[in-house]
């Protein structure tokens, strides 16, 4: 009854009940940042959508008890170049966001990558609940043995660079732009190895000097889906991989597509999508959940694997201090 509370009261915008609980909401590919001491996601879908979605919605939490519904990002309409491939179908997900002297961008993959190439946009806004104004082009698309989905855009704390992270599913390829200042074009392509296990999803955090490249491996809508690591010198490797840190288990099935995030408090968390309790073998049908959990650190730097949580487990958020 409680998940019905929390689509309905979503989809009219308000504040969900008071009750800490994993899944937190349906949605999937979230990407999550602080802002201001509150937690903000920007999912695929959201409560009131499905994957295949139309539109970007976020959704804001200061205790991970209570979410708000901040809006409509961009919907696919506004964004003129759509059809200019001939493409019979676009649809919207794996958002990715940044900000930089004082701007948001919004990276997103247009799909499917069938029977014309993926592609990734960007659009820009003045605050990270939008409107963002599409910037009128593809970022990126997608050519043989690359499909161009799932953005992400990482900062170096120490030299600034914004690096650009993207690829997987066909082909499973990883590219590796370096960024413009203006954030919307790239410098150079940074040419990579490929993490042993990628498939799609990457993300990327600093911690101590050591750059962590964590993603997903395996089906999306399957068991094998999960998330695996490797750790560099540098934003752009080279990787060492460290394994396996988030699986199916009895009750979860295919968690994935992540993200990092440090909260005021100094825990980390990673935001992640999962299958709940799916009936019958994969591929598996319906929509997934969003949940939080806790990411702990061995003492050489090294991720131990996640433990996933349910109810009133859940991580919340602690203050500052």
């Amino acid at each position: 009854m409680r998940r019905l509370a929390v689509i309905a009261a979503l989809a009219l915008g308000v504040s969900t009940p008071a009750l800490a609980e994993n899944p937190q909401f349906q949605g999937a590919d979230p990407h999550a940042l602080m802002i201001d001491g509150e937690l903000w996601v920007f999912p695929t879908g959201g409560p009131v959508g499905a994957w295949d979605a139309d539109r970007f919605h976020a959704f804001s939490s200061r205790d991970l008890k209570t979410w708000r519904d901040r809006g409509e990002l961009i919907r696919r309409e506004q964004i003129k170049w759509v059809r200019d491939d001939g493409a019979p179908e676009r649809f919207l997900w794996a958002p990715g966001v940044a900000t930089k002297d004082g701007k948001w961008y919004l990276y997103y993959s247009l799909g499917p990558n069938t029977p014309k190439p993926s592609h990734i946009g960007v659009a820009v806004a003045d605050r990270p609940e939008g409107p963002y104004k599409d910037s009128g082009k593809p970022l990126l698309t997608g050519r043989q043995g690359f499909e161009a989905i799932d953005p992400m855009v990482f900062v170096d704390p120490k030299s600034g660079t914004p690096y650009f992270y993207a690829g997987g599913s066909a082909g499973s390829t990883l590219r590796v732009f370096e960024m413009n200042p203006d954030m919307v074009s790239f410098k150079r392509e940074v040419q990579v190895e490929q993490p042993p296990f990628f498939t799609e999803g990457a993300f990327m955090h600093e911690r101590n000097g050591t750059y962590y490249l964590s993603y997903s491996h395996g089906r999306f809508n399957g068991p094998s889906y999960s998330v695996h690591y490797a750790t560099a010198p540098s934003p752009t490797g080279p990787w060492r991989y460290r394994g396996r840190i988030l699986a199916s288990d009895a009750t979860h099935k295919g968690p994935g597509h992540h993200s990092f995030v440090q909260t005021p408090g100094g825990e980390t968390l990673i935001v992640y999508h999962r299958w709940e309790n799916p009936s019958g073998p994969a591929p598996y049908q319906g929509e997934r959940q969003v949940a939080i959990d806790r990411i702990r650190y061995a003492r050489d730097g090294s991720i131990l694997p996640v433990k996933m949580t349910d109810g009133a487990a859940a991580p919340t958020l602690k203050p500052k201090g």
